[in-house]
């Protein structure tokens, strides 16, 4: 193992992971190494005849790890963007290991016993805020784990854990091949009449790549409402792509969500909550289950109503070309259309003036120098984990260096689907570590020498990821628990949504938005029309979105032993009660491929993107609206916010710049949806 390249800390800058030198068969020696010095960092804590104490209890458990850490870091991105059938194996293997070695440490009594006693002392101990509050989140995530369970109790929470390892890793696994074997194969351009050249030539370099020479593939993004809907003027094709988005994995998917929701419910139930949700929602800003329920109840009926009004418009606008069965593959396209007519904004003709290196260069980038100071330099000499992966050099006004930031733009059939963020390397002042932050997207790679132009969408996706890198590169505290991004789940949206902004921020946009061959600016009427149509739309993105969380409150609201027989009558029932189930827009994400909830860290708390937008929507106001310079403003929002991490409450964080509680006002402003 000595050529093991984990085995050690990265001699690169800021100890970025060597990826010349990583192999797939580093992987299963260095998490079994791993795994085993963290039990055996954990055995000599509790050996310590010492009586427990912050520092060779509480820090010590922080500094464990480490190695485990290196080696995790790497191998969740790599499964999750440049995949393969020995990797998938691998991820298949460990993640009920992993499961387990989590339980080793979390229900470890002689541990915990150290830990609590660590937390009955602390009013003696003269820690500081954040030691005071890095000890509460470890005694809390030990308690929420199963750690005061009886031995029964633990041995039956244990198997739960393995169970649901397994599953997600199912659920991963069959999503992956379902958006592989679902993308849209065409044999005719002149099937993909109604998109611009660059995405017809952009579909067929996707058919070569997947090995289907001389056709057209569209592949199938995360969520139902594909973008090409928007364009395609052969109305089967319409259908046939947005059939094969929602019926994706049904049959294999749609019973393991099942099981997984069922083995939630017992696990709550086993800690003391009425089911899942309520266990997740007690450590978020919501706190209680009524408060999200009465959210979501309290948005449905307006948001319903204004998606009712934009139907009546589409359905007129189809019925003029003879279409009597308006139907949901006809939405996105139609409506389209309709903001043409009304606004004369054809969202099409934007893509030319968002070339992806211009929004990149002079509006990401941009916006993070002109409202915090940053500079950015790319480092060729520097290899990222896929050839697609470019590194950037992050720098302070004064040319302090703070960290690097990856970015892995293009979509690829090894990576899967959707948008992320994540650390390589978390901010640690314990041991002085800088931050190395990435960004997954999916955009459609352009073919050789073309360039990517980007959708509206994919522009605020872009600044939207780039907002959690920049809550990543800010973390300024000392103990990685409470890093960067490590706040409560429904808070972790709001710095990324708050970070959109920027894209419509005059100065950022008439900096990136310029016609990739002219270099001419967004005309200013275009500009005009835009603000104009602003609210256009935002009844179906509401009611598209509000579907998505009632199904996931839907499911993680059951309690134990209520199993689910038919996942797809659930989804119905689901949203029949909540007053969403309109033919015409299907939920953003149905059950099968809501890998939010069923891979990722979002169970019970997707609703957290819409009680962060009311965060985000009064702190756009903010910025807008307080009197002081941007530059003065975007200090204050990274030193009392951004660099906070999770070492101080989450909405005292909020308080400390805003100055008041949040007001929903902003948000229904923002969404139509009244006041």
């Amino acid at each position: 193992m000595t050529d093991n390249p984990f085995l050690a800390p990265s001699p690169l800058p800021y100890a970025l992971p060597p990826f010349a030198e990583i192999r797939t068969e580093h992987y299963r020696p260095a998490l079994e190494a791993g795994m085993a010095e963290q039990l055996a960092e954990i055995a000599r804590i509790t050996a310590d005849p010492e009586p427990a104490g912050f520092e060779n209890t509480v820090v010590a458990l922080e500094r464990s790890g480490e190695l485990l850490r290196r080696v995790l870091a790497v191998f969740d991105n790599q499964t999750a963007a440049c995949t393969d059938a020995e990797l998938q194996q691998l991820d298949a293997e460990f993640r009920p290991r992993l499961a387990a070695h989590a339980d080793a440490i979390h229900l470890d009594r002689a541990l915990f016993a150290r830990l609590d006693a660590v937390f009955t002392a602390r009013a003696t101990l003269d820690l500081d805020p954040q030691a005071l509050r890095v000890l509460e989140r470890h005694h809390l995530r030990f308690v929420r784990a199963g750690a005061r369970l009886a031995a029964a109790e633990q041995d039956r929470l244990r198997e739960l854990n393995g169970e649901l390892a397994v599953a997600c890793a199912a659920f991963e696994r069959n999503l992956f091949e379902a958006n592989a074997a679902g993308a849209l194969v065409l044999d005719d351009a002149a099937q993909l009449a109604g998109l611009p050249a660059a995405e017809i030539a952009a579909a067929a370099e996707n058919g070569r790549a997947r090995g289907h020479e001389g056709k057209y593939v569209l592949s199938l993004l995360n969520y139902s409402n594909q973008p090409a809907l928007a364009q395609l003027t052969d109305r089967q094709v319409r259908r046939r792509l947005l059939d094969a988005a929602l019926e994706r994995a049904v049959t294999t998917n749609g019973p393991l969500a099942a099981k997984l929701a069922a083995l939630r419910a017992e696990r709550a139930a086993l800690l003391g909550y009425p089911s899942h949700a309520a266990y997740v929602v007690a450590e978020q800003t919501a706190g209680t289950v009524e408060a999200v329920g009465d959210l979501l109840t309290r948005l449905a009926p307006p948001a319903v109503a204004n998606a009712e009004r934009e139907l009546a418009s589409l359905r007129a606008a189809a019925a003029a070309d003879g279409i009597t069965d308006f139907g949901p593959h006809d939405y996105a396209f139609y409506a389209e259309r309709v903001r043409k007519a009304e606004f004369d904004v054809d969202g099409a003709a934007l893509r030319p003036y968002h070339e992806l290196e211009r929004v990149l260069w002079d509006g990401v980038f941009h916006a993070a120098g002109l409202v915090y100071g940053l500079r950015f330099t790319e480092r060729t000499d520097l290899v990222g984990y896929h050839p697609d992966t470019r590194v950037f050099e992050v720098f302070e006004a004064d040319g302090t260096p703070l960290g690097l930031y990856l970015a892995d733009f293009f979509a690829r059939p090894s990576k899967r689907g959707g948008a992320w963020m994540d650390a390589l390397v978390p901010q640690d002042g314990l041991s002085g570590r800088k931050p190395v932050v990435f960004n997954n997207l999916n955009i459609t790679k352009p073919a050789p020498g073309g360039p990517a132009l980007l959708s509206d969408d994919e522009v605020r996706t872009l600044f939207h990821e780039f907002g959690h890198a920049l809550h990543g590169l800010f973390s300024d505290v000392r103990y990685p628990l409470l890093a960067g991004t490590e706040v409560p789940r429904d808070f972790v949206e709001f710095p990324s949504q708050v970070n959109e902004m920027w894209l419509a921020w005059p100065e950022v946009r008439a900096g990136y938005a310029r016609h990739h061959e002219s270099g001419e600016p967004l005309p200013a009427e275009l500009l005009a029309k835009l603000a104009a149509a602003e609210r256009f739309g935002q009844g179906f993105k509401t009611v598209e979105y509000l579907a998505a969380a009632v199904l996931d409150w839907a499911w993680h609201t059951l309690p134990a032993g209520a199993p689910v027989a038919d996942p797809v009558a659930f989804e119905a029932q689901a949203l029949a009660a909540a007053g969403l189930a309109l033919p015409e827009v299907p939920p953003r994400y149905r059950t099968a491929y809501f890998s939010h909830l069923f891979v990722g860290d979002y169970s019970a708390g997707y609703y957290g993107y819409i009680w962060s937008e009311v965060l985000d929507a009064d702190t756009v106001e903010w910025f807008r609206d307080n009197g002081r310079p941007v530059r003065e403003s975007g200090e204050l929002f990274r030193r009392e916010l951004l660099a906070r991490g999770g070492s101080v409450p989450a909405m005292d964080a909020f308080r400390a710049v805003v100055g008041r509680d949040p007001e929903l006002g902003p948000l229904l402003a923002r969404r139509g949806l009244g006041g």
